[in-house]
């Protein structure tokens, strides 16, 4: 396999329109991607698809080394010891948006549980941080020796009792109205079918009173992940998790784990209109757009080809789909969905938080 010289880099094309950047500066590679820029590692214990691609799995495996654990155990009955020096945060798999655009017919679909996020690593709770949460010993009783990926959840719309629970240091019996909820075994060789299939038969075969694995089903198309999606947010639910067939365990945000929330719709006027690139060269890229706030973006999802042959003409009013409102009110993954001839322009609204 290559690899980058001291001081060397590369450009190397990924999802992205423009190519990442790939760089060794003294022993510390890089990726200019968003998963490598986005995780909670130090820079030397990174690593992204596109540097195991270019150097190769066994290289990079060498490189940053498995993930330390503590060298010390806690006391026989108790989690309260403090995180050693050398215990770093957890190289967590991390959930992207979904686009609207992926198909995702045959993923792995589950409840996305507002909890907090919890790394068991075979003897305490860690957070995304590396802090320790002070679970009871009780609590923990029957969880494996090696790492689960899971939630700490107490139910729907209960996110700030959760944390004020899982935050004590006093060992409450405040704890047994939480449940760690597993969803993955990340050192767990092997795709994510056979990490399920181990971690059923721990928990089956321990029986931790607080702990269960989290219910997975096989998405069967766009009408069933609506149909869910509106289950879920009906019964208080934050929204869905997509898992793709196959797929392995990999720090930082991966496309092999998205989340849906509800999209909103909305309406805009067309301001312009962006060539495409590629195989959309020579018809639309993606409108410009505004909202009645005075708001500009652009919308370069859900065209048929035949809509970027003959896109929706400069002042037209158009409908798209959204999934949130950003900082300066702009839709975030916009999507068109048609073109409006009559009606008014209506406004774009922020989701209830």
């Amino acid at each position: 396999m290559p690899d980058l010289a001291d001081g060397e880099s590369i450009p190397i094309q990924g999802s992205a329109r423009t190519p990442y950047i790939l760089k060794n500066i003294g022993g510390v590679y890089s990726c200019s991607c968003p998963a490598w820029r986005n995780q909670s590692l130090p820079i030397e214990r990174r690593t992204c698809k596109h540097l195991r691609a270019y150097r190769g799995e066994p290289a990079e495996q060498a490189r940053i080394g498995p993930l330390v654990h503590t060298t010390t155990p806690p006391p026989a009955n108790s989690l309260a010891s403090p995180v050693p020096a050398t215990h770093t945060a957890p190289a967590l798999l991390l959930a992207e948006r979904w686009n609207n655009i992926h198909d995702l017919h045959g993923w792995w679909l589950s409840e996305k549980l507002d909890g907090v996020r919890a790394w068991w690593d075979g003897h305490r709770f860690l957070s995304r941080q590396g802090n320790v949460y002070h679970a009871p010993a009780w609590f923990v009783a029957g969880l494996p020796d090696w790492p689960l990926d899971g939630e700490l959840w107490l139910d729907r719309k209960s996110f700030q009792r959760t944390v004020s629970i899982v935050r004590r240091h006093d060992h409450s019996d405040h704890w047994r109205q939480i449940a760690f909820v597993a969803f993955d075994a990340p050192d767990v060789t092997g795709p994510f079918e056979t990490r399920q299939e181990v971690l059923k038969a721990a928990l089956q075969e321990t029986c931790p009173p607080f702990a269960r694995v989290l219910s997975q089903e096989r998405c069967a198309g766009l009408a069933h992940l609506q149909a869910e999606l509106a289950r879920v947010e009906a019964r208080g639910g934050e929204g869905l998790m997509l898992r793709q067939p196959g797929s392995r365990y990999e720090s930082g945000r991966s496309q092999t784990l998205l989340k849906v929330k509800t999209f909103h719709d909305a309406e805009a006027r067309v301001i312009g209109h962006q060539p495409g690139q590629g195989r959309h060269r020579g018809r639309l890229g993606a409108l410009l757009a505004e909202l009645p706030s005075g708001v500009t973006f652009a919308v370069g999802a859900g065209f048929t080809d035949a809509e970027r042959e003959t896109p929706p003409p400069i002042g037209a009013s158009i409908t798209f789909r959204y999934q949130e409102l950003t900082d300066r009110g702009a839709p975030r993954f916009p999507s068109f969905v048609r073109l409006r001839a009559d009606e008014p322009v209506a406004p774009a609204v922020a989701p209830i938080v």
